[in-house]
């Protein structure tokens, strides 16, 4: 096992050992872990790496060189994602090549990064729809996952280009299997959150309908909950203090939601996150401002 990089993960997300054991294990049985390589029960160390967003993929050798580096790849892509660095994702994609993708799996994710890429840096929607029909249309039967993200990719790909009733088509095909999809490792966090998080942006920003949005936000909110996730809080804040804005609601709640999203920002160093809602109290509540100790 990798115990230098758990130590630096816990290290680089400001727990301590206490603070990480808690509800989990006894801090001995972590120190025990950090310090002698005691490995505890795999129950307790499936656990410790939810918490600290880590699949035990990433702590332990692996079989298959190629293999677990192109995963490597993917995993940062799809990291970006969520700190909105879409650039940076672009870049790590343009490094992969399509012909060492070996088995379904890798091409239907390889498939739903580009093009949720294609999408989110305003290429042609062609491209996108591409990518993802190749999903929807694979004879081997991409698991639901993936045909969620490709149907939330098909959406967000319409609704950009404001074609709002053929996203709303595949928005709806989503919400209506959303709940049934399985999350068996942190990586489906990651991808439900992100199908869900962008139904929710889709009904609020889009349809105007904020009850929708509301409650799919809130949804995201629970499973992050659930699952001891951290980094998708801060746009999910976000969204809803737009959606607060729009609904008229006190200068309170939209401020409450702002400070929630920041802090969620400044936690996981989501520095386009912090410049947003900066952007966003100054231009809406410039008077709160001298009340806000630290902005980024």
């Amino acid at each position: 096992m990798n115990i230098e990089r758990f130590v630096l993960t816990r290290k680089k997300m400001g727990f301590s050992q206490q603070e990480l054991a808690a509800g989990i294990c006894t801090q001995a049985t972590l120190s025990r872990l950090e310090n002698n390589g005691q490995i505890p029960t795999m129950k307790i160390l499936i656990q410790l790496c939810r918490r600290l967003q880590l699949t035990l993929d990433e702590l332990f050798p692996k079989v298959g060189v190629p293999e677990s580096q192109l995963n490597q790849k993917m995993d940062r892509a799809e990291f970006n994602f969520v700190t909105s660095e879409y650039e940076a994702a672009q870049k790590i994609v343009d490094t992969i090549d399509e012909q060492d993708v070996t088995n379904d799996e890798q091409h239907w994710r390889f498939l739903y990064l580009r093009g949720y890429l294609s999408t989110l840096l305003d290429r042609p929607i062609t491209d996108a729809l591409f990518d993802f029909n190749q999903i929807l249309m694979a004879p081997e039967h991409a698991p639901l996952i993936y045909k969620l993200l490709a149907h939330t990719g098909c959406g967000m790909a319409y609704a950009h280009h404001q074609q709002i009733d053929k996203a709303d088509f595949y928005f709806s095909k989503v919400i209506d299997q959303i709940y049934q999809c399985p999350i068996q490792s942190t990586k489906d966090v990651w991808r439900v959150l992100s199908i869900v998080y962008n139904c929710g942006d889709f009904y609020g920003a889009y349809k105007k309908n904020y009850v929708v949005s509301d409650e799919l936000l809130h949804y995201a909110i629970s499973i992050c909950s659930d699952n001891h996730v951290t980094y998708y809080l801060a746009k999910i804040q976000y969204q809803l203090a737009l959606n607060a804005i729009a609904q008229e609601k006190d200068v309170a709640t939209v401020l409450a939601y702002i400070e929630d999203s920041r802090a969620f920002s400044r936690i996981n160093g989501n520095h386009i996150m912090l410049k947003q809602l900066a952007d966003l109290q100054k231009q809406l509540y410039p008077e709160t401002i001298l009340n806000t100790k630290t902005l980024f």
